[in-house]
């Protein structure tokens, strides 16, 4: 899993901020829709107003009296949701997703916890530019649709869309938050920070008939208890590295905070604790257990009073753990989100509300003039074309979702692609090299002793490479990038042939290169030629193409340059590829491929 390129690489770095900020564009301009489709919708509404005899501060009342922990909830999570949706737009986050991020997730989980993850993150490492561009536009989406989504239907699609978003990243970006992992710990963020945004999206799902009394409240204050609980009981478990200090879990992840960059004075907060745990690690334990259980004890309660004073505390343990252990989540590395305390915190806080102040049983609306040509205002057309508030609400939820699927088209087409883009060869290798020259001729026997000439593929745009019938190393991973590209080509590869000719002077029979063949999976090509000669002929083609073949200190394999030239069916060389493949890995081979596969296509239809 991964590219195996910097993080920090120039061309992938580019091109990602290109596609921010092309898109980007694109959101400005939904927001430029948004403004004037309400501006034109306001003007309708007051005209009619007008029309009626209705005063104008009579045609712009709106609609109080939103439940405030369904409040809380969708203004804190929408923000939350935009602010990850920043976070992924750092430039190192292309590459440095999956490496950084979703591998030490999954870190000691089962093996099919594994493959699923490095499954999705296929999907990225294939797409990094795509995928990476498509997390920030999604995100910075849903938070807009929760804070402007108006109550009703819009406002729970919005929590529907939440979740599901959410869902996704618990599993492929947090392995399933770790619980599947050793070293399990509500200190550390588990059960993963996202879990609770899909708990949020799915609260604010709901009916606004559930926040009307007070059982949602305890429904959720009697989760978070349980939760809390577990997570004491998980705490206490012996043999897991928490009742000791130094040397243990918390001590060690602590001090590891510490070292990435942030200002001085968290750094010496987390240094500090650290140093602190080590001394007395037993007893940092015995509180945290002591304290996540009476905390669960109280929200468990549902008792007005209990569930206050465990809100009181649940806020000073998740604050204190959000700056001392977790290190505020996204600071320093690649930090996405602010981790789990905030979340739970806010889950907490929603509950408490929604406990001892639900929404009122009737709705005191505001003075609405309800204009005969609005028809029923309890549809969502006719609150459209008679309430103001809704009416912007509604415009700028459609607005949001334009910007979710600006980033979710994107990525389900890279989904469904099944090659990778060709930005990543670009960042190994360079774009293609535009050339212009008839291509030298060369006559030599393939792997099965037959003689072949350049002008016996007249007609075909060939791709001609050099390769070494003996390594072990480069060779074999651009005879994998030929393979999948004659698999990319389809039915032009009847149209194509792609060609090798031996680059090493000491095993020049045809036996090496059948051999190579087989053990490379080339024979089952019908487009391919492997060709050899005698060490004469063989030197008089590598003059001509340009490729150096030398000898390698010590005795070791035949170093030789790596290109593949692009010839059209009237023998012209068309383009030239740099055929390194540099850190090599299942993307970055189906890129080259992919890169290659373009190339050929665009001479045939040059």
């Amino acid at each position: 899993m991964g590219s195996g390129l910097s993080t920090s690489n120039p061309a992938i770095t580019s091109a990602f901020h290109a596609a921010l900020l092309q898109q980007g564009l694109v959101v400005f301009l939904i927001a430029a829709l948004v403004a004037v489709a309400w501006n034109i919708q306001r003007a309708a509404q007051f005209r009619r107003a007008v029309a009626a005899g209705a005063a104008p501060a009579q045609a712009l009342g709106s609609r109080p009296g939103e439940a405030p922990a369904r409040r809380l909830l969708r203004v804190s999570f929408g923000l939350i949701w935009a602010l990850d949706g920043i976070l992924q737009a750092q430039a190192a986050m292309p590459l440095g997703l999956t490496s950084q991020v979703t591998q030490p997730a999954d870190a000691g989980s089962p093996g099919w916890v594994v493959q699923l993850v490095n499954n999705g993150a296929a999907i990225w490492d294939y797409h990094p530019v795509s995928a990476a561009a498509a997390a920030v536009w999604i995100q910075v989406g849903l938070g807009v649709w929760l804070l402007a989504a108006p109550r009703g239907d819009w406002s729970r699609l919005a929590g529907l869309a939440s979740a599901g978003w959410g869902i996704l990243v618990w599993i492929f970006g947090e392995a399933f938050g770790g619980i599947f992992a050793p070293g399990l710990t509500w200190l550390f963020g588990a059960p993963g920070a996202v879990l609770f945004y899909c708990g949020a999206g799915a609260l604010v799902a709901l009916p606004e008939s559930a926040w009307r009394a007070p059982l949602l409240g305890k429904a959720v204050l009697r989760v978070m208890g349980v939760f809390f609980v577990g997570m004491a009981l998980l705490q206490a478990w012996p043999g897991r590295g928490f009742w000791q200090g130094r040397g243990g879990q918390l001590t060690s992840m602590v001090k590891q905070m510490a070292q990435t960059p942030q200002p001085d004075l968290l750094s010496g907060w987390l240094n500090a604790f650290g140093s602190f745990d080590a001394a007395h690690g037993w007893a940092v334990n015995l509180f945290v257990v002591v304290a996540l259980g009476a905390i669960g004890a109280a929200l468990a309660s549902a008792r007005p009073s209990l569930v206050r004073a465990g809100v009181v505390a649940g806020a000073l343990i998740c604050l204190a753990d959000w700056v001392l252990v977790q290190d505020l989540g996204f600071l320093g590395g690649l930090g996405t989100d602010p981790n789990s305390m905030v979340p739970v915190l806010l889950v907490i806080a929603a509950g408490y509300l929604a406990l001892t102040r639900p929404a009122p049983m009737t709705e005191q609306a505001e003075s609405v003039v309800r204009l005969s040509v609005t028809g029923n205002t309890k549809r969502w057309w006719g609150r459209f074309a008679a309430e103001p508030a809704y009416a912007f609400r509604s415009v700028a939820a459609l607005g949001a979702i334009g910007v979710v699927l600006l980033g979710a088209v994107p990525m389900a087409i890279a989904t469904a692609a099944p090659r990778a883009g060709t930005v990543l060869a670009q960042a190994v290798d360079g774009a293609p090299q535009p050339v212009d020259h008839l291509a030298p001729n060369f006559s030599l026997v393939n792997e099965h002793g037959e003689r072949v000439t350049l002008a016996d593929f007249r007609g075909k745009v060939i791709a001609l490479t050099f390769l070494d019938d003996t390594c072990t190393t480069d060779c074999p991973v651009i005879a994998s990038e030929l393979r999948l590209t004659d698999q990319y080509l389809g039915s032009y590869a009847r149209k194509a042939q792609i060609v090798a000719i031996n680059a090493n002077p000491r095993y020049v029979a045809p036996e090496y290169l059948a051999a190579f063949d087989n053990q490379e999976g080339l024979g089952v090509m019908h487009n391919w030629d492997y060709l050899t000669g005698s060490l004469a002929q063989l030197e008089a083609v590598w003059r001509a193409y340009g490729e150096e073949v030398v000898y390698l200190p010590a005795g070791a394999m035949i170093g030789h340059s790596e290109y593949v030239w692009v010839i059209d069916s009237s023998g012209h060389e068309r383009d030239l590829l740099d055929s390194d493949p540099g850190p090599a890995s299942s993307a970055t081979e189906s890129s080259f491929s992919a890169m290659l596969t373009n190339t050929i296509e665009s001479v045939l239809h040059r």
